[in-house]
């Protein structure tokens, strides 16, 4: 279809009568910071009205104008799997210089990578002089576990470093996000996707950024019609080369990902790469549970980056407000989704940054 058709009522209808069957979020009055704890399918009473609002306000303020008039930056992108609406955005991103020498100083000092070795004893071994992880190879007893573990080391491989350290201390430890720092800044590609709710429903809309002279390049790939999803995915596929070697998301391996890998299953289009991802929410957890009381991305962008944003929809409404869109032509609805993933992308890849910098001693 072309940019300016209005996608068929009959469609928007169905994933209503869908959308009615399951109730996906739950609305709860304003400071009930208890419910934000445990959840991420809440959302506060007043954001919920604000939302309802803002839904009406945008149906009226766009009424008649085409999709072209709406995205005047974007363009089709076609691939062999159809036709999607591509819209690229930059932002100046400040990237903290990672010093790999003291990262892999660090981690050669950890007698606990070895199996069979705890605190209390990595102690009494640095008691008796042995410092690092070279050092264990004087001891028979550590010699061949020591071995692998520097050897899988100095190999570089960030995935099976990650993999190491994770398996020996809590997948968030901060030596696992030092694992990033062995990539160059260009290598991350951090992701984003909205979707029509829960698993085995459309992805309406993937984002995905990446570094380029100093810039990050956010390219967004929306679905003007349920139809286009499979040409969405393959360009966003497309992103996952050798150029970009290490993935960066918020809560992407609970979701994003095993969405993703649901949605190409669906319509047989092979699988999700495997490599390096880091998932920005683990490592916030563990660095700021003891200090703010939500961890969801909105909080943490605004109490961590000073970010406020202004007219935006509940990541728990996209799927309305993309449903008000289908069923009635209107572009309007579709104005914040864009900007509130253009603005997860960014935000994501800034507190990738900063927790990055925490591990090196920059913050």
């Amino acid at each position: 279809m072309s940019a300016t058709h209005a996608p068929q009522v009959r469609i928007g209808d169905l994933w209503q009568q869908r959308m009615d069957t399951l109730q996906e979020y739950e609305v709860v009055r304003d400071g009930n910071v208890f419910a934000t704890s445990f959840s991420n399918n809440i959302v506060f009473s007043s954001e919920y009205d604000g939302a309802r609002q803002y839904l009406s306000d945008l149906l009226a303020r766009y009424n008649g104008c085409s999709f072209n008039t709406v995205f005047c930056g974007g363009r089709e992108h076609i691939n062999e799997a159809g036709v999607c609406y591509l819209l690229e955005s930059r932002e100046p991103l400040d990237c903290p210089a990672f010093d790999q020498d003291r990262y892999q100083s660090a981690i050669l000092g950890d007698l606990t990578l070895v199996h069979g070795i705890g605190k209390s004893t990595e102690k009494r071994l640095k008691m008796r002089g042995y410092q690092t992880l070279y050092d264990l190879m004087e001891l028979p007893k550590y010699r061949s576990h020591a071995y692998r573990v520097t050897e899988c080391i100095s190999s570089g491989n960030s995935g099976e470093i990650m993999d190491l350290i994770g398996n020996r201390h809590a997948k968030s430890h901060p030596h696992v996000l030092g694992t990033a720092g062995l990539h160059e800044p260009g290598d991350y590609l951090f992701l984003d996707i909205e979707t029509m709710g829960l698993f085995s429903r459309p992805i309406i809309l993937f984002g995905v950024g990446f570094l380029e002279h100093g810039q990050l390049v956010v390219r967004q790939y929306l679905l003007r019609d349920i139809a286009e999803e499979p040409a969405a995915l393959l360009a966003t596929m497309d992103h996952f080369t050798s150029d970009h070697p290490a993935l960066v998301t918020f809560n992407g391996k609970s979701f994003d990902a095993p969405y993703i890998s649901d949605r190409l299953a669906y319509y047989g289009m092979g699988a999700l790469f495997g490599i390096p991802h880091f998932d920005v929410l683990h490592f916030s957890r563990r660095r700021w549970k003891d200090e703010f009381p939500s961890l969801r991305l909105s909080a943490l962008e605004k109490e961590v980056l000073g970010v406020h944003r202004g007219d935006d929809v509940p990541g728990q409404m996209v799927p309305e407000f993309y449903e008000t869109y289908l069923r009635s032509g209107n572009c309007g609805p579709l104005v914040p989704i864009v900007e509130h993933n253009r603005q997860d992308v960014i935000s994501t890849a800034r507190l990738f940054f900063h927790l990055l910098g925490d591990v090196n001693g920059h913050n």
